[in-house]
């Protein structure tokens, strides 16, 4: 397995794309390793069966260009923080051995994605220590490891963020992605079952309220779109003050 430079954790198989989509794209276009673990496999949703969103989950993948992904196979709904769980997760973390980590928000609409937050941020913490013993592939003893960077990045409930990533340049791909789920997400092209009922998401207002909050933030910086995401501990150290704010402020 590659080492990866950021690795994003998600309750559902379709967080990322949604919510870190343009940044995803934006960083395997710019030569970075990324990989997603999705915790669970949307059993719980309304639209679509988990078989079908692994096939859309595969699909996104490679829009995207991901070095890694891969399923915990947890229950939907039943995100539990447990050590058991943590164990699965920090067995992730340490064999991925990412530099930064992408998690779910602190607070959100949806529970699963507040638990899948505790039990990132909980997992990633022990994965740091070395009294707790774990084996990766082939029973190899694993390396502690804690990434240096964490973000959560924002969902259905608005948080202040810490900063805003310009995905102007990948927009198109980041809403190919997203589409790619196309039983859970509004796509012309997918005809629901008769027993799959319109949900939050999966409506024309809900897409075109996601480009409206990418043009919002994206305002904010002087982009056309934008992703925000709030650091987790703050504050991060600068050795290079003039690289760390290369972007010029539009609005002086």
């Amino acid at each position: 397995m590659p080492n990866l430079d950021v690795l994003a954790l998600a309750a559902h198989p379709d967080d990322v794309e949604l919510c870190a989509g343009g940044t995803v794209c934006l960083l395997a276009q710019q030569g970075y390793d990324v990989g997603i673990v999705d915790f669970t496999k949307g059993q719980l949703g309304s639209r679509g069966s988990p078989e079908q969103r692994m096939e859309e989950t595969e699909r996104a993948s490679e829009i995207i260009g991901l070095s890694a992904r891969e399923n915990l196979g947890l229950m939907d709904g039943d995100i539990r923080n447990t050590r058991e769980v943590q164990r699965e997760v920090i067995k992730v973390v340490r064999r991925y051995q990412p530099h930064i980590v992408l998690i779910n928000a602190p607070e959100s609409r949806h529970p699963d994605h507040e638990d899948a937050a505790e039990l990132s941020t909980d997992a990633l913490y022990y994965s740091g220590l070395k009294k707790i013993e774990t084996t990766g592939p082939g029973g190899t003893p694993q390396e502690p490891w804690r990434p240096h960077h964490v973000l959560h990045y924002m969902q259905a409930i608005p948080f202040e963020p810490t900063l805003v990533v310009d995905v102007t340049e990948v927009w198109d791909r980041r809403i190919e992605a997203l589409q790619a789920f196309e039983s859970q997400f509004h796509n012309p092209d997918y005809e629901p079952d008769e027993d799959e009922p319109e949900t939050f998401v999966s409506n024309r207002a809900f897409f075109e309220w996601v480009k409206s909050q990418a043009r919002t933030y994206g305002y904010k910086v002087g982009a056309t779109y934008g992703e925000p995401f709030l650091y987790r501990h703050g504050p991060f150290g600068v050795t290079d003050l003039p690289a760390a704010l290369s972007r010029e402020q539009p609005f002086r």
